[in-house]
């Protein structure tokens, strides 16, 4: 018999799959049976449409109208799609409404645009300034300067091929020499350092291999959104992820449109918020795709004290300049004016211009006389101290760009006159100007460059230089003050049930820069950080020295955070770190004696000997990791919101960054069953057997997504959320919520700082009226004031639910 397929409208839990040419479709299928039945009511794909040959991710787009062949086209989705009917289960799709692939022989549209110029019926698909470079786009994908490609350059029929590029030929031009041939067409390869100053066209981040669309024209979004609108009206798929909103023109816009279009489909957003800043309400989705849930989660489980001690031990070892990685705020503005200036210093001529033109021409008289360098400076000031991604519409610019703000970029000028040009800038921002249509390019392209901005300086840049805590530099984190109390989260968990309830949470995804159970581990260090100074001092005069000591620093931790690992995996996680970084070595200026001296580093030091030390150091902490891994995991999954587990997550999962964490995963051919691990121990032998498997967070992860799935009233949104204080000596170690009165959860907290104060010395846990059953180990009953130690007797987590009067 068929299961009943679930109501659509909310999912109760999501799986995430990365689809990839050698996992497509069929493979997908293949693990249906497996990921049903973990309990979750829905599986959440990565992009499903044609990408360019090969992509290992399908963030590059080329073709909205196909399912990408790739993986088995629009056939293979269906029949994934009705395998996962046949075991309860929807399809969520991640959408990339923002950029496609530039990449000319496989983009169609886009082919034919740089064949007909601004003429072309895709030309308004694309956000091309054709004003600039004369009339001509610029691409950047020339291994060196023109003159020394030329005879790499060949004309072929009417196709101009460069290596493995192909870009078609203007109309008539096939015959010309090959200089005037490239001077008639309607676009330019060039040396791809000019990306950095010269590019003409919006791209993802700094990524010039990703065009920006155009999609707030309603043409363009119904041209590359009627495939999804297609498999949604039909059936195929049931909600959206989607990717970057805040690289387009307008957010408010497009997800207005988005949601009348889908007639109000479950859809998240990936938006970034920052701590304490509000999802826009106005916004009608579901909430986001749950890094803000992230944030308060591993803070939950994060030292305050011992933070702040890592800080200090962390500037003693690597003695770092306070704006190269010893002060949070130094470094991110620092790595924001390098980002500005250098990544993104095309955008901003491109903003300058933009304000220059309205300046010169708007008849209000204190626009006028400003000059461009002094208009340039004051958008760096202003762009490098915003505390958030971009101002929308919908929300006041002034909370965003504030008179703060301004205040301070107004020193920034050495001739006081000048200053005047941040009040200019910081009025057309906030639409004191008009809405005329400069006005309003002016605004979408600052609040652009904003976001790319802010990922490049914080996520990208920031992160690998302030380094004393990994596990706070995930999406979405705040380095800077990384712990979170009970009473905060408590907090945020009831303004997500009251304001967000079906958003979505997440702790590890196809983005983080560490999974969940490497950085539950690296969040301990935060409840020892002498001894991990002690193992550190041990350590790093053993074998082969680091090139520098913020590097060291990174690296054991990296090692301590994986247990041990492939030598391969620790390489070239430490070789993006320094690339990211940019202080010694870069993507685009590499120094090779340098990062030769990481790869020496990583074989002799954190996966030669000396790391057998950290290892060996971790394993002696592995109860409180153990505590750290599940705490999270259930927390995760018993929260207000939609919890969206990462493909392989549910066993315990030890990743890095990109492309570490992309990695396949092997699933069973079948259900989770009697030659698995189970979803919840019936008796003490069954608990401490799955124990010594290293399988009690699959099967803590299978018993709270049953749960869900089987009291969908309990966690949705008509649901409640009621914070639980424990009594006694230990009670800020035992973290507690209540769900609509049925569901209790209730973790452990800081355990070595427990165990170091003597544990839970009669602590207590008051329970809700009634009697509670443990949903972990069937047989167990509580009611009253449950001693702590009792809870905690076989797990240090707890999830409980009441029994029927």
């Amino acid at each position: 018999m068929t299961p009943e397929r679930p109501d659509p409208a909310v999912p109760t839990a999501t799986y995430r799959l990365q689809l990839q040419p050698g996992f497509p479709f069929a493979a997908a299928a293949r693990a249906v049976p497996y990921v049903a039945s973990l309990g979750v009511s829905h599986l959440h794909l990565s992009p499903v449409l044609e990408a360019v040959p090969g992509s290992g991710h399908g963030y590059d787009v080329v073709d909205h109208t196909r399912v990408r062949g790739e993986l088995g086209g629009e056939e293979g989705l269906r029949e994934l799609a009705r395998a996962a009917r046949e075991h309860g289960l929807g399809l969520v799709v991640d959408i990339v409404p923002n950029h496609m692939a530039m990449s000319p022989r496989h983009n169609p549209a886009l082919w034919e645009v740089l064949r007909e110029g601004p003429a072309s019926r895709y030309a308004r698909w694309f956000d091309i300034d054709w004003e600039a470079q004369g009339g001509q786009v610029l691409l950047p994908v020339l291994g060196g300067p023109l003159g020394a490609e030329l005879e790499r350059l060949e004309a072929d029929g009417g196709v101009l091929r460069y290596h493995d590029h192909a870009f078609p030929l203007r109309e008539g031009t096939e015959g010309l020499p090959l200089p005037e041939l490239l001077d008639a067409q309607w676009y330019r390869p060039v040396w791809w350092r000019l990306a950095r100053t010269e590019l003409n066209y919006r791209r993802f981040f700094s990524i010039s291999e990703l065009i920006g669309v155009r999609v707030e024209d309603p043409e363009v979004f119904e041209a590359t959104h009627a495939k999804i609108l297609q498999l949604l009206g039909e059936g195929v798929i049931d909600g959206l992820r989607v990717d970057h909103p805040d690289g387009l023109a307008d957010p408010d816009g497009y997800l207005r449109r988005l949601h009348e279009a889908t007639g109000g489909r479950w859809t998240v957003v990936e938006k970034i918020l920052s701590d304490g800043e509000p999802l826009p309400a106005s916004w009608p989705v579901a909430g986001t795709t749950g890094y803000d849930a992230l944030r308060h989660v591993d803070g939950l489980f994060t030292d305050p004290a011992g933070s702040g001690d890592l800080l200090g031990r962390y500037r003693r070892f690597a003695g770092p300049q306070p704006d190269r990685g010893g002060d949070w705020d130094a470094t991110v503005r620092r790595a924001a004016y390098q980002v500005l200036t250098h990544e993104l210093a095309a955008e901003v001529d491109r903003l300058t211009r933009v304000a220059s033109r309205l300046c010169a021409t708007s008849p209000e008289p204190a626009l006028r006389d400003r000059a461009p360098w002094a208009l340039r400076t004051a958008l760096l000031e202003l762009l490098v101290r915003l505390e958030v991604y971009r101002p929308y519409a919908s929300v006041d610019a002034s909370a965003v760009v504030t008179e703060e703000a301004a205040a301070e970029a107004r020193l920034a000028f050495a001739v006081p006159e000048e200053a005047g040009a941040v009040d200019v800038v910081r009025d057309l921002v906030l639409g004191r100007y008009g809405d005329g249509p400069g006005h309003v390019e002016f605004r979408t392209r600052f609040a652009q460059t904003a976001s790319a901005l802010r990922a490049k300086s914080v996520e990208d840049t920031a992160y690998y230089r302030y380094v004393p805590l990994l596990s706070a530099n995930e999406v979405g984190g705040d380095p800077g003050g990384p712990a979170v109390s009970p009473e905060r989260f408590h907090a945020y968990c009831a303004r997500v049930q009251r304001d967000w309830p079906a958003t979505g949470t997440v702790v590890s995804t196809h983005d983080t820069k560490r999974s969940a159970d490497v950085r539950a581990a690296l969040h301990v260090l935060t409840e020892c950080p002498e001894r991990w100074a002690d193992v550190l001092a041990e350590v790093t005069g053993a074998g082969e020295g680091a090139p520098d000591a913020q590097l060291a620093w990174a690296a054991w931790q990296t090692v301590f955070g994986l247990g041990t690992a492939e030598e391969e995996r620790v390489r070239e996680a430490l070789l993006k770190h320094v690339r990211e970084a940019g202080l010694y070595t870069s993507w685009t200026e590499r120094e090779p004696s340098y990062e030769e001296a990481v790869a020496r580093f990583v074989a002799a030091g954190p996966c030669g000997v000396p790391g057998g030390r950290v290892t060996a150091f971790r394993a002696s902490l592995e109860p409180h990791v153990r505590a750290n891994v599940l705490g999270a995991a259930l927390v995760h999954l018993t929260m207000p919101g939609v919890p969206d587990l990462y493909q392989g997550t549910e066993h315990e999962y030890r990743a890095l960054v990109d492309p570490d964490n992309r990695r396949a995963v092997d699933f069973p051919s079948g259900p989770l069953g009697s030659s698995g691990p189970s979803a919840g121990p019936d008796t003490e032998a069954d608990a401490a057997a799955a124990d010594a498997a290293s399988d009690v967070k699959v099967a803590v992860t299978r018993a709270a997504l049953r749960l869900r799935a089987r009291r969908p009233e309990v966690f949705g949104d008509a649901a409640s959320y009621a914070p639980l204080t424990a009594e006694g000596p230990a009670a800020a170690h035992c973290p507690a919520f209540v769900r609509s009165g049925e569901v209790l959860t209730a973790v452990t907290r800081l355990s070595l700082r427990l165990a170091e104060a003597g544990g839970w010395r009669g602590t207590r846990l008051p329970l809700p009226p009634g009697r509670w059953t443990d949903v972990l180990g069937r047989g167990r009953e509580f009611t009253g004031h449950t001693r702590a130690a009792d809870l905690f007797e076989r797990l240090p987590v707890a999830l409980l639910e009441r029994l029927p009067d």
